[in-house]
């Protein structure tokens, strides 16, 4: 990993580059505003340049909406103005007064629709069924692409629940169930991924053992860079 920087405008980009034995590069906005580059091992610094800064209005566009996302959140209150994540995304609420309740996001923002506005512990309840639907539809699609992974190591396919955890962003019991904490639909995909196979893992080997780890590193090499991006999200 080395530190890089562009030009764009009047405002510098630092980014941190990864080779990766990928085909695609991807960009990162983490929550600390921090930017992180993986790109083809096979790419050239100028090829990373180019894209990085053909992104670099939505890169500064996720900086400002991050600046506004406190790590350590206050407890919403669910009015306009707010920014609430979605996949790693930071997205502005609107709430609308309209008897026909419910929560959309489009164009990365979010509206929500409710009787009264002023109606916290509706709002609140409204948006975590949101949350809710989507991370069993997330979850299940993440799991089903990774799990491929873990069947190489004899490790059965689990039975997948949703919870909200305090301290935890997964967990495993035997024979075959994993745990997933649903703030986890507020975070990148590949942090998902992550919690997912971290989970697997437990299955076969149940502790942090150095046998876990090396499972983790056959599952995931490049875990601990998407461990240190999930610790800039807030598990409760």
């Amino acid at each position: 990993m080395t530190l890089h920087s562009i030009d764009y405008g009047t405002t510098t980009i630092e980014y941190e580059l990864i080779w990766a034995r990928r085909k695609t590069l991807g960009i990162t906005v983490h929550s600390d505003r921090r930017v992180t580059v993986r790109a083809p091992q096979g790419a050239s610094l100028a090829d990373v340049e180019d894209v990085v800064h053909k992104k670099g209005r939505w890169i500064l566009r996720k900086q400002q909406e991050f600046e506004k996302y406190p790590a350590k959140r206050p407890s919403p209150r669910y009015a306009s103005g707010e920014t609430h994540l979605f996949l790693g995304r930071g997205c502005p609420l609107e709430v609308i007064e309209d008897s026909r309740e419910g929560v959309k996001l489009a164009h990365e923002r979010f509206y929500l629709r409710v009787r009264d506005t002023h109606d916290l512990a509706r709002k609140e309840k409204i948006m975590r069924e949101w949350y809710r639907r989507q991370a069993r539809k997330e979850f299940a699609q993440r799991l089903e692409a990774v799990y491929p992974l873990a069947a190489r190591y004899a490790i059965p396919y689990p039975e997948m629940k949703i919870r909200l955890m305090k301290k935890r962003w997964g967990s495993a019991s035997q024979p075959a169930k994993i745990n997933l904490n649903l703030r986890l639909i507020q975070t990148p995909q590949v942090c998902i991924d992550y919690v997912i196979l971290h989970e697997l893992a437990h299955l076969k080997e149940l502790n942090h053992s150095k046998a876990f780890y090396a499972l983790l590193d056959q599952l995931m090499p490049g875990w601990r860079m998407v461990r240190e991006e999930l610790n800039q999200f807030p598990v409760a």
